[in-house]
């Protein structure tokens, strides 16, 4: 892997001797020249007028065949405490291991080059990792307290992805993916050699090896607006997600959970098509999803999560009927919608929505059953 850096003279002497700054924040880009230069210069000001550290930013170029680069350098040599490094192959875990390996700053911080998330959290970010309060923090989008504005498809696909990563890995921090992260350089140095992705996942297993060597992760709520430019592409970020879920232990549970949820798809299905002989459409499928979503809960309980004996029984099946009303309310809902656009479809059309709508439901339950329904119970 071959690197090239830039840098003011100023930033060099500040970086290379005994008075590096207490925080480097890396922001990562890849074929950026539209945003570059004005979050950059953004960033730049909010340092030098509003934080109360001493700071430096390092444009971390991973694969760039656009302006970025050419952007980044002029940047590097106009502006006092920011540095710009190359790097030829892609990849942000690549790009983020690579600099926080070398870096001499007390904190290292790495923030998307949109600049979604407001500024003004990267105080409660850092200050605890100075303060020696916590070892890691991480802005978050997955609580009450946050204020997000995103679309409908982001949501969704944000929730179930840290839905999934909870109930697959057991983590307890609530948002693995939002792009503003801090460390302390000693947690680093002996966390980053342990790391293996080199994309976007690496966010997410930097995490879960924090929490599983006992971390303390800090967690700040956030103000975070959608880029509407975002060319992340979720098809290919989702599979490389998934494989590294799988490669960090999720295997086996997953494949568990897959096989009680394939059996008990086709066993809503054959009800479905039993009781659709004298029900209506949305009592057939209540009464389905009810009868299955009791025995899904039973089996789950013991063979995903390996909970035996009758302690909290009940409990976890009152939950679970819960988890069962979520899944009710997307396949009555995906039902109503198709009756809306098609009253007269047929039995086929009926079967394929309730299908696509049980998946979604199947991996809500899924995240329920880890991070709730079994909580404090589950091996």
């Amino acid at each position: 892997m071959s690197t090239t850096a830039i840098s003011t003279d100023e930033t060099q002497d500040s970086q290379d001797g005994n008075e590096a700054a207490q925080v480097e924040v890396v922001v990562p880009v890849r074929d950026e020249e539209r945003d570059l230069e004005p979050s950059l210069r953004r960033l730049h000001a909010y340092l030098t007028s509003h934080f109360p550290f001493t700071a430096h930013i390092t444009i971390a170029d991973n694969g760039s065949t656009d302006a970025t680069w050419t952007i980044a350098s002029r940047l590097a040599a106009q502006l006092g405490d920011v540095s710009a490094v190359r790097l030829e192959d892609p990849g942000r875990g690549r790009a983020l291991r690579a600099i926080w390996s070398e870096s001499k700053s007390d904190v290292l911080a790495y923030m998307d080059v949109d600049l979604s998330t407001d500024l003004n959290a990267l105080l409660p970010l850092v200050a605890p990792l100075l303060s020696g309060h916590s070892d890691v923090a991480i802005g978050t989008r997955l609580v009450p307290s946050a204020r997000v504005v995103r679309g409908l498809r982001r949501e969704f696909i944000s929730c179930g992805y840290n839905l999934l990563l909870q109930a697959a890995l057991g983590n307890r921090f609530s948002d693995a993916q939002c792009g503003f992260k801090a460390i302390r350089r000693d947690r680093a140095a002996k966390l980053l050699p342990q790391t293996q992705d080199t994309g976007w996942f690496f966010d997410t297993e930097l995490l879960i090896l924090a929490e599983r060597s006992g971390l303390r992760i800090h967690e700040v709520p956030v103000d975070w607006t959608e880029d509407p430019d975002s060319r992340v592409n979720v098809r290919t970020t989702a599979a490389a997600d998934i494989r590294g879920i799988v490669r960090m232990g999720g295997r086996q549970r997953l494949a568990r959970f897959a096989l009680v949820g394939a059996a008990s798809t086709a066993a809503y299905v054959l009800l479905f098509l039993a009781l659709r002989q004298v029900l209506a459409a949305q009592a057939a499928n209540a009464v389905s999803l009810l009868v299955t979503a009791i025995a899904n809960t039973a089996v789950n309980r013991r063979l995903t999560f390996g909970i035996a004996g009758r302690r909290h029984a009940i409990r976890h099946q009152v939950r679970g009927l819960i988890a069962f009303a979520a899944g009710l309310a997307l396949t009555a809902g995906a039902l109503a919608g198709l009756d809306a656009v098609a009253p007269r479809s047929g039995r086929v059309a009926e079967l394929g929505v309730l299908l696509a709508a049980a998946l979604a439901a199947t991996l809500l339950r899924f995240g329920l059953y880890r991070s709730w329904v079994f909580r404090g119970s589950a091996a």
